[in-house]
C-alpha cells in the first residue's frame, strides 16, 4: 500500500515544501494530500495528480479532520501554533507521526509520555528558527566536544530579511513569513545568559538594543534576544557556559523604526477601533490622540539623529494615507498595523528575500582559546519560492521522507538535536542548496 503524507496548511511558508513533496511522492509512488480552508491557495499552490490531491477543509471540523488523519502515515502541520494540539490529539488516536515547525507548547508537552508509549515520533521546531538553527548548532557543538573542546560561549543569530537587490524602502524589510508573528515579535520579552548572569529583557526595551554583527560578506545587522534562550542550555547540553543567547537579526534601521512602533503602542492587542470607513491616516491620528502621542511623534521627528528616518518610515506605512480604507470591523492597533504592513511591505513578484543564520562559538582546547563561526546566507528566487519558504518547509519534507524510509526511527516528543535526526536532514538540505560556511580563528 502506498505511503501517505498529509499536510495541513498551504500558506506562505508551505510553497517550497509542497513542491518538494509533490516531486517526492511521484518518485516513490507515495501519496500526498494538502488540506486548507482557502480554495484559492490550494489551486495556486498544488498541482493535482495521481499522487497528489487537495482537500478543502476547516481544521476545526473534527469529523473531517479525523477522517483524513486516519488515512495518513505522516502528518505535517503548518497551521497556526494554537491549532497543532487538535491535530496532535488525532495523531495520537490514530497512531500517526506528527511534524511541525513551531515551538513545543505546554499542551503538546503534556502528551509526551503517551507519544513515547505509542512509539510515535512527534518532531517539533523543525523549520528554520526553530529548526535548522538547532540542527546546525548541534552538529557544530558535537564536533567541538568530540575533539575535547570545552564550549564557553554560544551565540546564535537568525533573520528573515530582504535581499540587497530588492531593498527599496526605508524599513529595509519586506514580509516573507507569517505577518502576525512579525507584529507580535518579542511580546513575551526575552531571557538569556551573558557573562554568567541571567538577563531579563522586557518587550518595551527589546528593540532598543544597539548590538550588531558583521558577516563575512560585510553585511551589518542589528539583533535582539529571542524569547527564552535559557531553556535551550540543557537541550544543547551546554551546562557550564558563561554566555548563551539566541537572537533575531534585522537591518539596523528597521530596529530603530520598530522600537518607535513599540513606543507608540501600535502593537497593542486590545480591540479598540471601529475601522469601518476609517482610513489609514485616520487610524494613526485617532491612535496618537487616544494615547497622548502627538507631541511624542513631533519630538521624535525633530531628533537630529533619527528624526528624518522615523518620519520616512511612518510615512511609508501610511501616516498620511487618506485613501486606503481599513474596513476590517472592530480591531486592535496590532491588527490594523498588520493590515497596513501586509500592503506596504509586501514582497513584489520579482522580489527576493534573504535568510541569514550565524552561529558564534567560543571554546577552549589544549589551553587555547578558539572561535568558530558558521554562516548561512540564502537568497530566494521570487515572492513565492522564498528563502524563508525553503528553509522553513524543506526540513519538514525531508524529515517526512526519512521517517517513511525508516532512516529516522527515534520515537517520543523531540526537537531536532539528536544526530540521528540532524545528520541526514542537514545532508539533504546541503543537496538542496542550504549550505553553512564555517570559519575558525
Amino acid at each position: 500500500m502506498a505511503k501517505k503524507i498529509l499536510l495541513f496548511g498551504a500558506g506562505k511558508s508551505a510553497t517550497v515544501l509542497i513542491n518538494y513533496l509533490q516531486n517526492l511522492v511521484q518518485q516513490h509512488n507515495w501519496h500526498f494530500t494538502v488540506a486548507d480552508s482557502n480554495k484559492v491557495l490550494l489551486n495556486e499552490k498544488v498541482q493535482e495528480s495521481n499522487n497528489t490531491s487537495t482537500i478543502f477543509l476547516n481544521i476545526e471540523n473534527e469529523i473531517e479532520r479525523k477522517k483524513i488523519i486516519e488515512k495518513a502515515d505522516v502528518v505535517i502541520s503548518m497551521m497556526p501554533p494554537h491549532l497543532h494540539f487538535l491535530i496532535a490529539q488525532d495523531c495520537l488516536s490514530y497512531n500517526k507521526h506528527l511534524l511541525t515547525a513551531s515551538y513545543i507548547d505546554e499542551k503538546i508537552k503534556a502528551l509526551a509520555s503517551t507519544i513515547k508509549e505509542k512509539k510515535l515520533l512527534f518532531l517539533c521546531e523543525m523549520g528554520l528558527d526553530p529548526g535548522i538553527d538547532h540542527m546546525s548548532a548541534m552538529q557544530l557543538i558535537h564536533s567541538i566536544k568530540n575533539k575535547g573542546g570545552i564550549i564557553t560561549s554560544f551565540k546564535s543569530h537568525c533573520g528573515g530579511l530582504i535581499a540587497p537587490e530588492s531593498d527599496d524602502n526605508p524599513w529595509h524589510y519586506k514580509i516573507s513569513w507569517n505577518p502576525k508573528n512579525i507584529i507580535l515579535a518579542g511580546k513575551a520579552g526575552a531571557s538569556y545568559l551573558l557573562n554568567n548572569s541571567i538577563v531579563q529583557e522586557h518587550y518595551e526595551a527589546l528593540f532598543s538594543q544597539k548590538e550588531f554583527i558583521k558577516t563575512s560578506t560585510n553585511n551589518i545587522y542589528s539583533f535582539y534576544p529571542n524569547r527564552d534562550s535559557i531553556s535551550y542550555i540543557n537541550l544543547y547540553q551546554l551546562q557550564g557556559v558563561n554566555t548563551f543567547v539566541r537572537t533575531t537579526l534585522r537591518h539596523p534601521e528597521f530596529s530603530i523604526g520598530w522600537n518607535f512602533i513599540v513606543q507608540l503602542e501600535l502593537t497593542n492587542e486590545e480591540k479598540e477601533y471601529d475601522t469601518i470607513q476609517m482610513t489609514v491616516a485616520d487610524f494613526y491620528t485617532t491612535h496618537f490622540k487616544k494615547y497622548g502621542k502627538e507631541t511624542f511623534v513631533k519630538t521624535a521627528f525633530n531628533n537630529n539623529e533619527t528624526g528624518a528616518l522615523l518620519q520616512k518610515q511612518l510615512e511609508y506605512i501610511g501616516l498620511n494615507d487618506n485613501k486606503t480604507l481599513i474596513n476590517k470591523g472592530f480591531c486592535s492597533a496590532a491588527e490594523i498595523l498588520q493590515f497596513i504592513l501586509e500592503q506596504k511591505l509586501a514582497l513584489q513578484h520579482n522580489d527576493k528575500d534573504l535568510v541569514v543564520m550565524l552561529h558564534e562559538i567560543e571554546y577552549t582546547l589544549n589551553n587555547k582559546q578558539h572561535y568558530v563561526s558558521s554562516l548561512l546566507e540564502l537568497v530566494g528566487e521570487d515572492n513565492h519560492k522564498t528563502a524563508m519558504a525553503k528553509t522553513v518547509g524543506l526540513p519538514l519534507g525531508i524529515a517526512a521522507k526519512l521517517i517513511l524510509e525508516n532512516k529516522i526511527n527515534t520515537t517520543g516528543l523531540h526537537i531536532p538535536v539528536l544526530p540521528e535526526i540532524y545528520t541526514p536532514v542537514l545532508n539533504e538540505l546541503r543537496n538542496q542548496g542550504v549550505i553553512f560556511l564555517e570559519e575558525e580563528i
